[in-house]
């Protein structure tokens, strides 16, 4: 029996990362939110690695933010040490990554759901939604509460269906022993979507006291990274400092006698892991020619002492994790605060989803997070993002927002998900994007603060600053293009102690920006009617001319690119009566229903010759 509990637009079923910022977008364009959580202790937990951002998931957090999204500012706000990855490569890839304190963020978080005007917070497990056959219309807790609503976002984590192995231990069980959702997996497939078997794990956490850190590296924060949002004012304070150590022969030796008690090799465990997160065990075998692996020992706040091991991460009994910790420095005395743990949990085939993040098979049901066949904190509220500003747009009878790949990460995140899908946890990294030079984490607030005010996350005041910070990157271009250094021995001995050319008459400010021993601030003395910029108007300056002869060649492919975009192919299309397709390319083509000839062209198993026979038979007239 249920009870009629209210009635809302928009459900948002898990209240992680993709969860909530598919409830604050739906909420903040206007429409009335539920979001359900099975613990609200839990909200905006941080189960595995207390940080966000890092390679390729720093882009997205900024993106995120760039859009109107929250993850940027919150991290902002509770992270206590940054630092900027990748500093001796080129801009392309430099990706912010920081350490947050776990409980201040879902505190914070908690605390912005809770005073968000047209959203409920509440704590349920939802066990069915539907109805079968037609768009959605309601959801169900597990106490008899229905909620009449138009649309659901479904952002179950590693939730869904979960169980949690420790060598011989195996226990229903989510994320920090939190009671799994077991229901929602049957009522899935009952509405015909296909569900795939996924794994991940957690190192164990110790206890700070017991550790020696004088046989660890210091690895310190970095006092000039930048904020995760361009809304933060301030550059982020380093509050706390992480450590280096590694693994041993011994370590390896340890593993490798007990690899008989590892669920993963003894076959309890049968969802597919992460293949860039591999655990401990996994790795000593794939790599048993490597001596020593790298482990990270990172803080989980600034109010407790249990410390993060990123790198062993392990699903082997809690006694030989004991006795890996032992054989690795700094850690021989240390005090096990959680033993390391694998997740197995239900997931989608997201090949299910059109590219609004919108299931095929229901209308109106949306799905985000690692329902979708990805990890990571920051992949999940990329998608919550795009689920929720779609849902909420859907309902006010608008087009759903589309990323393209030469757009953003988000992009590039999402088609990959829906026209590739995904056979292991789906990771982003700077080379899943084939436009990484322009879609640097600098500059995503060019690229998508446009999109964000157009869609009515992003304030007018806002998209007003953001479009006179590019007014100046380009007005100093200009200026920088006309201003000529004339030739004197002072600027000859500058440029020669920088093992640089000199020339024999005056040379442009904008040529001498682009030498890479020279920057744009060592100019300064040779620049009189230099203007006062902030730094991040200087940033945008050096890189748009450092890389001009890059970014234009990038943009060529990008026209390129759009070009096969635009061509759209109709919803209808019947593959089957296509001639000259080959029986494999119309069984995908079918199966993902592509939405242009440039989603079709990187459909897995559709050749050159597949999309000449679509294009031929798109000429021929109806």
């Amino acid at each position: 029996m249920t009870f009629d509990a209210g009635q809302f637009d928009i459900a948002v079923i898990g209240a992680g990362h993709a969860g909530i910022e598919a409830a604050l977008a739906g909420a903040r364009l206007g429409l009335r939110v539920v979001l359900f959580a099975m613990h609200l202790d839990a909200v905006a937990n941080l189960p595995c690695n207390p940080a966000i951002g890092g390679t390729a998931k720093g882009h997205l957090v900024r993106e995120i933010d760039a859009l109107g999204g929250e993850m940027g500012r919150a991290a902002d706000a509770c992270c206590i040490q940054y630092r900027l990855l990748n500093r001796g490569k080129g801009p392309a890839v430099h990706s912010l990554r920081a350490q947050a304190d776990r409980r201040r963020y879902g505190a914070h978080m908690k605390a912005l759901l809770e005073r968000t005007p047209n959203l409920c917070l509440k704590q349920a497990e939802i066990v069915d939604l539907g109805p079968a056959g037609g768009p959605v219309a309601w959801v169900d807790t597990a106490l008899g509460a229905r909620y009449a609503v138009r649309a659901v976002v479904v952002a179950a984590g590693t939730y869904l269906n979960a169980r949690v192995i420790t060598g011989a231990s195996v226990r229903a069980s989510g994320p920090d022993g939190l009671m799994p959702s077991v229901s929602l997996s049957d009522v899935l497939r009952a509405l015909g979507l296909p569900l795939q078997r996924f794994k991940t794990g957690t190192p164990p956490r110790v206890n700070a006291r017991s550790v020696d850190f004088s046989e660890m590296e210091l690895q310190p924060g970095d006092d000039d990274a930048p904020a995760f949002s361009f809304e933060t004012a301030e550059r982020p304070r380093n509050r706390a400092v992480c450590h280096l150590t590694w693994t041993t022969p011994e370590t390896h030796a340890v593993i490798r006698e007990n690899l008989h008690l590892s669920p993963l090799y003894a076959g309890v465990i049968r969802g597919v892991g992460a293949r860039y997160c591999p655990s401990i065990e996994d790795k000593v075998v794939r790599f048993a020619d490597k001596r020593r692996h790298p482990l990270f020992v990172e803080p989980t706040g600034l109010d407790t002492e249990e410390l993060y091991l990123q790198g062993l991460s392990s699903s082997l009994p809690e006694e030989v994790q004991r006795k890996v910790l032992r054989s690795i420095p700094g850690l021989r005395r240390a005090e096990v605060t959680r033993p390391a743990y694998a997740i197995e949990y239900d997931c989608l085939d997201p090949l299910c989803l059109t590219p609004a993040l919108e299931t095929r098979a229901v209308p109106g049901l949306y799905c985000a997070g690692q329902i979708c066949g990805t990890s990571g904190y920051e992949e999940a509220a990329a998608q919550g993002l795009v689920a929720g500003i779609n849902a909420a747009r859907a309902l006010r009878g608008e087009t759903p927002l589309v990323l393209d790949r030469a757009s953003s990460y988000i992009g590039t995140l999402i088609d990959d998900l829906v026209t590739r899908g995904t056979d292991e946890p789906y990771r982003m990294m700077t080379s899943r994007s084939e436009y990484r030079l322009l879609l640097r984490q600098d500059n995503a607030d060019a690229r998508l603060t446009p999109i964000g005010h157009e869609i009515g996350l992003i304030s007018p005041e806002r998209y007003r600053r953001t479009r006179e910070k590019y007014a100046q990157v380009a007005r100093e271009i200009a200026r920088l293009s006309a201003a000529v250094a004339p030739p004197s021995e002072s600027f000859a001995a500058f440029l020669r102690a920088r093992n640089s050319a000199v020339p024999t008459t005056g040379v442009r400010l904008s040529d001498l920006v682009r030498r890479p021993e020279l920057s744009y601030d060592a100019l300064a003395p040779f620049d009189p009617d230099r203007p006062p910029l902030a730094p991040e108007v200087q940033e945008q300056v050096e890189i748009t001319l450092r890389y001009e002869g890059y970014l234009k060649r990038q943009e060529a492919h990008v026209a390129q690119f759009k070009r096969m975009e635009s061509r759209l192919l109709p919803g209808d299309i019947d593959y089957a009566a296509i001639h000259g397709l080959r029986l494999e390319a119309r069984q995908k083509l079918d199966r993902v229903r592509p939405v242009s000839l440039g989603q079709a062209s990187r459909i897995s198993g559709v050749s050159p010759a597949d999309m000449t026979a679509l294009m031929i038979h798109l000429g021929r007239p109806s």
